[in-house]
This record gives C-alpha cells, structure tokens and sequence, in this order.
C-alpha cells in the first residue's frame, strides 16, 4: 500500500540534494528517502538535510536502499552524468540510458503503483527509457519537461516588461534541449495579448526582442553551467512545484514531459506539453493553439528526439 507522505530521490548529486532540500522546505512529505550509488554521499545528505528539522516541520529523512522504495508514492529520478561545458543534453543519452537500465528495472521490481518523476537529462529521452523498462501506465512516467524553461522564460519576460513574472501566461514547449519552441502566439500578460501589452509598454521592436528572449532561455543551462559547473536551484524548486500538484492533486497545467498519443500530431515520444497534472500523474495532455509555425517547430523538436530514440535498444 502507498504512503502518499513519502517520497524518494535516486541520485544525491547536485540537483537531487537541492531537491531534498527544496522538498524539506516545502512540508509536502513526512519520509524522504535518499538513494545514491555512493551510500556515503547519500548518508552524509540526510544527515545535513536533518540536522536543519528542528527549522523546519517534523521529517524522517534517511539514506536507504531500493527495498525502502515499496511504498512510495512518489519517486523523484536524478541520477546520471552531469552535463559538461559546450555538451548539449542529448550528448548525455548513451551515458544515462545506460544508467537507467540499471536503476529503473530495481524500482519495478519493487513498486507498481507509485508516480515516476524524471530529472535526469535528456529528460524527453530518459522519460521515454523509463516508460519502456518500466512497463508503468503513461500517466505515471512524468519528466520534468520544460517547466524550468517557462519558468526562465516568465522570469525574463517579466523582467524585460517591468512586471510581476507571475502575471505572465507563456510557455516553452517540445524538447528541453536545444529544439524547444516558445509559444508566442497565446503569450498574454494577464489576458492582454503579449504585443499589444509591450506596445502599451512602450516596447514596439517584438520581433528581434522575443528572438533576444528565447535565444537566452535557451542558453540559460549553457550560461549557467559555464560560469557556476552546475544548474540545480531552479530545476529543484520546478521538482517541488510539480510534486506539489501531484501530492495535493492541484490539477495545476504545467508543461511536464509525458508521452505524446496523437496529440500535436505526434506519436511514441515523450516530449514537454502543456499538461493538467495531479494526483494521477499526468491527467490530460492539452493541445494548445500553435501557429504554423510553431506546429512545425514542435514536429521538428519531436523527430530530433524520435531519432535519438531509434539508436537505443528499449523494451517494445
């Protein structure tokens, strides 16, 4: 039977201890169980994430093995290489897939029920790995998708027009990698179609500035990485977010990465859409309006990924 206050994170480098950390703050779980092929990097993680409790609501947090994951209800994945500087997400599939094909078959053989939230890059790829080798109901295999791309793209947009990201309405969707598309065409600023709204803004020049904008976005991770070595903040707090809404079934809309059956036109590929997501995992998937060109933007992004895919030796 499923502990819905418990949760696991496989993979204690740095995105997984962010997200512990992330996850402690937020009082979303009462256990949390950290797994990681260096136990002692494992323990050591519980033990500093512990010793902050008396800050923070009551938690059991410890290091443990796949034999504590039976119960679960939510199983966060983070495990993998790390992207390196000038290395795109999809270098990382041979490296990952090769890791998952030894983790996930251990989650399987211990958990049937509980929701799979995949971080680990290339996330899109990783989610379809994880769907094959678990043999889970699509609704249940969630990558974290391009929620961490709206959310930057919602941040620069809210700074480049001096409002509140919050009051942005805007997403980045398709691969989260080099090929994702924002969709410009329904960006609003709490309902006022995006152009107009700059243009009330005094910023009529929208072309070159929403190319300036989604070029950043899309070099945020690069940026990032080449200064810092790492990105782990912003894709700890999307990790909370999504698990909220899964654990308090928000049926919240996020663009989470999940198995694409027709939608868009696309088949057989896990891929970052619009998705209501609550206690089911992915609820729905949403075909949001696109223009022409963002519809052909998509099916690009889709078959740079379907091609990835065809290399790889999965399960049917």
């Amino acid at each position: 039977m499923l502990n819905y206050r418990k949760c696991a994170i496989i993979g204690c480098g740095f995105v997984g201890s962010t997200s512990a950390f992330s996850l402690l703050q937020s009082s979303l779980f009462s256990e949390m169980v950290l797994i990681d092929i260096n136990k002692d990097r494992a323990e050591g993680e519980a033990m500093d994430l512990s010793h902050g409790l008396p800050f923070a609501r009551p938690m059991e947090i410890y290091a443990g093995s796949y034999d504590d994951l039976a119960d679960c209800a939510l199983i966060i994945v983070t495990a993998g290489a790390n992207q390196k500087p000038g290395e795109s997400r999809l270098d990382l599939v041979n490296k990952n897939v090769g890791i998952f094909k030894q983790i996930i078959p251990e989650i399987q053989k211990r958990n049937h029920e509980g929701i799979l939230l995949i971080v680990s890059n290339p996330v899109d790829v990783l989610t379809y790995t994880a769907l094959k080798l678990s043999g889970f109901p699509p609704n249940r295999v969630i990558g974290s998708g391009t929620v961490l791309d709206t959310a930057r793209l919602k941040y620069l947009l809210g700074r480049h027009l001096n409002v509140d990201s919050r009051s942005v309405h805007a997403y980045v969707i398709g691969e989260h990698g080099d090929s994702e598309l924002a969709v410009w065409s329904s960006a609003n600023v709490s309902g006022i179609e995006l152009n107009r709204f700059c243009e009330q803004c005094g910023q009529c020049d929208h072309s070159r500035n929403m190319h300036k904008l989604y070029e950043d976005v899309r070099g945020s991770a690069d940026t990032i990485i080449r200064k810092k070595g790492a990105t782990y903040y912003g894709i700890a707090m999307a990790v909370r977010r999504i698990a909220g809404c899964i654990l308090r079934d928000e049926k919240s809309i996020l663009p989470v990465s999940s198995l694409m059956e027709g939608h868009y036109g696309l088949q057989d590929v896990c891929i970052g859409a619009p998705s209501i997501v609550g206690a089911g995992g992915v609820e729905k998937v949403l075909d949001i309006q696109l223009s022409d060109e963002e519809q052909h933007h998509l099916a690009r992004s889709a078959a740079a990924l379907k091609q990835v895919l065809s290399s790889l030796d999965l399960p049917k």
